[in-house]
């Protein structure tokens, strides 16, 4: 009886990650904050991906506790049974177009006693990609925080695209552009970034020559809903990216930087809540056992990410490249990694380096990137990765693929001085040199210092009384329980 009044008065918030791996783990590691400071939460996955963490993680993974729930909603693709990331304009397309009206019919289901024993929906907490949403808070007259899981500069980037488009930089005439040096224009004009920025150094999907592409008009779009919102949320730190989100107060006045997600603490007895897991393939637990056989700083971690492709020549030189460079190394190669066909490597590196490298398909990279034996991380420099590499204070080797990457890859070398970039056409003698410097060399060392301090800056940040330690309360007391 006495605990029925409780439940009821307990905020209540819809947590909605864009539909893949990199959108998913963040906006998780939010949501348990969320929780441990007192929310009900309802996690919304794609049926899609929530098949996907069932078979990765086993049939209870996805039961939650009593107050922190997972449903799903269609994602408007046709059915399929691939475990691997789905097509990214495909998915932003359709996200866009038909996932509106699931949400909102969930949310009146969790509204409404019989559909849930949850207490009514108060706010929602929307991946900054999936701005559809802003149209259900309005329905429904609750706020809405938009959570853009890509770094501060590649939202900046995105925000510049129709200013692109305008200026006539994107669409390119034809694709020959790319490889003939335009990439390499100065743009000196971007607010909020150093005056020796690159077209290169603006989120590629500007690299079209189609007047309509989608993506162009999508991420411009999605870019500029952040005014929309009630307040942007950023997984950054003040320290690392003040002219960013200075730069972005102008579309957004009311941003809060919170990260890096990973460094908040929730006390370890909260078991229940720190077993649940986003991770889309099966995780291998050997990892970390051969881990702690090596000396301290002697491994090379390698892994692209979830969406990364490349072609067999590219894995043959990345793999030449790390056998020559004699050097231990953890490489996680997805089962999708390359294009069209599976990722097989050459028999004669698999003998070469049996004894000092490991092959997994997929790991726990946060306890990986504070494992003492690791000591550098060759990286598409995706934002999650790039944020965990600072937050374990490991310096890295960029290789970026797509998206606001080639922004991060820029942001690391240039402006934080913790990374070295590797040509897109990748040549084993090249990627063997840099892992050696990364390793041994006076810029390797260099770098680790450099890394070490934004480990420390990050730690003060989110540690009691840091600028993402405050902007979490803040965020909580004045917009997600305003009244």
């Amino acid at each position: 009886m006495g605990s029925t009044p409780q439940i009821s008065t307990k905020p209540h918030a819809v947590c909605i990650p864009y539909p893949a791996q990199g959108h998913v783990n963040p906006m998780l590691k939010l949501a348990k904050l969320l929780h441990y400071k007192g929310f009900h939460i309802s996690f919304v996955n794609t049926e899609y991906n929530h098949t996907r963490l069932l078979r990765s993680r086993g049939p209870t993974a996805l039961d939650g506790l009593a107050d922190f729930r997972f449903y799903t909603i269609p994602d408007g693709l046709p059915p399929s049974d691939a475990d691997a990331t789905q097509d990214i304009p495909s998915l932003c397309k359709s996200t866009q177009e038909t996932c509106l009206e699931p949400f909102c019919k969930l949310i009146t289901k969790l509204n409404t006693a019989s559909g849930s024993h949850a207490p009514p929906v108060t706010c929602i907490v929307s991946d900054g990609v999936m701005s559809f949403t802003l149209k259900a808070a309005e329905q429904f007259g609750i706020p809405e925080v938009l959570f853009w899981t890509t770094s501060a500069c590649g939202l900046l980037g995105y925000l510049n695209y129709r200013q692109l488009v305008e200026r006539g930089y994107t669409p390119l005439k034809d694709m020959s552009y790319v490889a003939n040096g335009y990439l390499e224009t100065k743009l000196d004009w971007v607010q909020g970034m150093k005056k020796d920025i690159k077209l290169r150094d603006i989120p590629s999907f500007i690299r079209t020559t189609d007047p309509n592409d989608f993506m162009v008009k999508y991420l411009g779009g999605e870019s500029e809903a952040i005014a929309k919102a009630s307040v942007l949320i950023l997984n950054t730190f003040d320290a690392l990216e003040q002219d960013a989100v200075d730069a972005i107060k102008a579309v957004q006045h009311q941003i809060y930087t919170i990260g890096p997600l990973m460094l908040h603490q929730i006390p370890n007895n909260n078991h229940a809540l720190k077993s649940i897991g986003s991770n889309l393939w099966k995780e291998e637990p050997t990892c970390i056992d051969w881990l702690n056989k090596k000396e301290p700083n002697s491994v090379v971690y390698v892994n692209f990410g979830s969406i990364t492709v490349m072609n067999s020549q590219q894995l043959t030189e990345f793999a030449f490249g790390l056998a020559n460079s004699k050097k231990h190394f953890l490489w996680i190669i997805r089962p999708d990694l390359v294009a069209g066909e599976s990722a097989m490597l050459p028999p004669e590196f698999v003998a070469e380096t049996e004894e000092r490298g490991m092959l997994a398909s997929w790991c726990p990279q946060e306890e990986i990137l504070k494992h003492p034996t690791v000591g550098g991380f060759l990286t598409h420099s995706g934002w999650n990765s790039t944020v965990e590499s600072i937050s374990g204070g490991v310096p890295v080797i960029c290789w970026p693929f797509f998206a606001e990457q080639q922004t991060n890859c820029r942001y690391s070398c240039v402006e934080w001085g913790i990374g070295m970039e590797i040509d897109n056409d990748v040549k084993r003698d090249e990627v063997e040199g840099l892992v050696r410097e990364l390793m041994d060399g006076e810029k390797g060392k260099e770098m680790k210092r450099n890394v070490v301090e934004w480990k420390r800056k990050a730690e003060v940040a989110v540690g009691v009384g840091g600028s993402s330690f405050v902007n979490l309360d803040k965020l909580v007391a004045e917009v997600l329980l305003g009244k």
